[in-house]
């Protein structure tokens, strides 16, 4: 398996930041009240911001926290190591969601910022999934991110942070490659002062799906979508029918 984020992975935690501080209290609003009837499963979970939230809001739930980015996982082990709470109750693994081996009934799943990098037949493995495997009561939370169609999208400043003298950003666009995917291009940059110290340039491949689609594709395998508000934040939960 490719790693997509090896260039950029040491940027990832400083500039995902700002997005967790919107979307972090909505996805704990959304799992606070669940009582998981199975072990919670964080399906991409990056340098592990959604972790945190996840372990937070549910301080009894066992968590699996899917990886397969190595310099991700570093971060991720890291930032669980640090937490006392979560050493005992998070365990990461490091295959793809699909790849990896998870337990027969699950009581929360949580992929946020992720499900582009499936293809259409690949979410359709992972809605049958939810059908067999989410407990009574249980749900999947997830977010769609912007464009939801094939649009050029032309370059802007993502994301930025400063950690001591240095600052770090990142640049993006976008541009429309067939087959309902975008391809991402992104700059990442240190500076120190006006300086650019280090320079690192990413692409990869965005599978577009927009709301519509989605809940088609959930109706299919027996599955119902719920927006969650504040509704332009693009969050959803899915449950079984």
């Amino acid at each position: 398996m490719t790693d997509e984020y090896a260039e950029s992975a040491e940027y990832i935690d400083i500039l995902i930041s700002p997005f967790w501080d919107d979307f972090g209290p909505v996805l704990a609003d959304a799992i606070k009240a669940i009582d998981p009837a199975g072990p919670v499963i964080d399906i991409g979970a990056g340098s592990g911001c959604g972790t945190l939230a996840i372990g937070d809001a549910l301080p009894m739930a066992e968590i699996f926290a899917v990886e397969p980015s190595a310099g991700l996982r570093s971060a991720l082990l890291a930032k669980v190591n640090a937490h006392e709470s979560l050493r005992d109750r998070v365990t990461v693994l490091p295959e793809g969601f699909l790849e990896a081996e998870l337990p027969d009934r699950l009581g929360l799943v949580v992929a946020m910022n992720v499900i582009g990098h499936f293809s259409s037949a690949e979410r359709r493995d992972i809605w049958k999934l939810l059908a067999e495997r989410l407990a009574p009561g249980g749900r999947a939370v997830l977010n769609l991110q912007p464009p939801s169609e094939a649009v050029d999208i032309p370059e802007a400043l993502a994301s930025t942070g400063s950690i001591g003298r240095r600052r770090y950003e990142c640049r993006a666009r976008a541009e429309p490659t067939g087959d309902g995917t975008l391809t991402w291009h992104m700059t990442y940059r240190t500076y120190q002062g006006d300086d650019v110290v280090d320079q690192r340039e990413v692409s990869y491949s965005w599978h577009l799906v927009a709301e519509p689609q989605l809940r088609d594709e959930l109706a299919q395998a027996g599955l119902r979508l719920h927006p969650l508000e504040p509704t332009d934040l693009g969050m959803y939960a899915i449950t079984r029918t």
